[in-house]
């Protein structure tokens, strides 16, 4: 390891700041005075308008970490965002002999731009898939907002009586909690619990039904057959109402495909991997947080609020919901069928 670098200078300083007015980047500055861009960054920050260059009297203990080991320390979150503070500071003392403490990893971080947050629970997309995702957003963007009031979106989801937290942090820069390496990938069912489906469309909520046995093609054949065709007339949609349902296997089963055929106008094709292309998500997400402000202690309890707050959601809820539809499509195009905010 190469020795701690000098102080600059007064001198040092002026020429720094000279080159920065000039529009000259932190690296090319530091490649020119033989500085880290760290330091040059830190120059600039302290003496930028400043009336006097002259470093102010030390009173305190000197800086712990150098300004190479601070950049290391970014580095490695750069290189996993996920890792924490505490494990950065025994990484540290392993590589560079320094005991520290992970608030002192967390200043470093912060004065980088780094912060702490929760990582946003998003599937992470295959290549394959992100093609798809964006295929279909720009063959349906120019659907007007009549084409989506027709829909019927359809999901299932799974309620747990207690719900455990699951969190994951990241260290990551404002505005990126969307790429790739700041995202948790998530699975789509687990825990023990209630599973349902449900569907939804412009004007309301229709049907929710629980799923006694085990989901199979037989079951979700049966779902539909007593409950599409209710929910739609319940909600007033034309005959010729689209429906709209994901792509699993169980719902593409040759028998489901066969009486969809011959029960509904349209089928809705659906991009895999795609929960923010389906309203309905934010759905199962308001019904959850209805349902945790009561005090549930069972299945039965649980079964019973679910179906008193799932009635109470509004045709204005709904409405908006479906309203979001171009602009999900709009935002996979921006994002190039990578995961998005809904």
């Amino acid at each position: 390891m190469s020795s701690k670098q000098k102080e600059t200078t007064i001198s040092q300083r002026k020429i720094i700041l000279h080159m920065h007015n000039q529009g000259k980047s932190y690296a090319e500055i530091g490649e020119m005075m033989d500085r880290s861009r760290f330091t040059i960054r830190n120059i600039i920050k302290r003496f930028k308008g400043a009336s006097c260059l002259k470093s102010a009297e030390r009173t305190g203990r000197p800086q712990v970490l150098s300004d190479r080991e601070k950049q290391h320390i970014v580095r490695k979150v750069k290189k996993d965002p996920k890792i924490s503070s505490t494990q950065i500071a025994a990484e540290v003392k392993n590589e560079f002999g320094k005991d520290i403490h992970a608030m002192t990893v967390r200043r470093v971080l912060h004065s980088a731009g780094y912060n702490s947050r929760v990582a946003r629970k998003k599937p992470l997309i295959s290549s394959r898939n992100q093609k798809k995702r964006l295929d279909y957003a720009k063959e349906y963007n120019t659907k007007p907002n009549t084409f989506w009031d027709q829909v019927l979106f359809s999901d299932e989801s799974k309620y747990n009586i207690f719900r455990s937290d699951g969190r994951t942090s990241v260290w990551r820069k404002p505005n990126t909690e969307f790429e790739k390496q700041n995202l948790a990938p998530t699975v789509k069912y687990g825990g023990g619990g209630v599973m349902v489906w449900g569907c939804m469309a412009a004007a309301g909520v229709g049907e929710l039904v629980f799923i006694e046995d085990i989901m199979d093609k037989t079951v979700y054949l049966n779902i539909l057959k007593q409950n599409l065709k209710k929910s739609a007339q319940k909600l007033n949609l034309p005959s010729s109402f689209t429906f709209q349902q994901d792509n699993d296997p169980k719902h593409s089963a040759h028998i489901v495909r066969m009486w969809l055929t011959y029960n509904t106008a349209h089928v809705l094709p659906h991009p895999p991997q795609s929960p923010d292309l389906n309203p309905i998500e934010h759905l199962w997400e308001e019904l959850e947080r209805r349902v945790r402000k009561r005090a549930v202690c069972n299945k039965m309890e649980l079964k019973q609020a679910l179906l008193e707050e799932w009635h109470k959601i509004t045709q204005q809820t709904t409405q908006k919901l479906v309203n979001s539809m171009p602009r999900r499509l709009e935002a996979v195009i921006k994002q190039n069928g990578l995961p998005t905010k809904y």
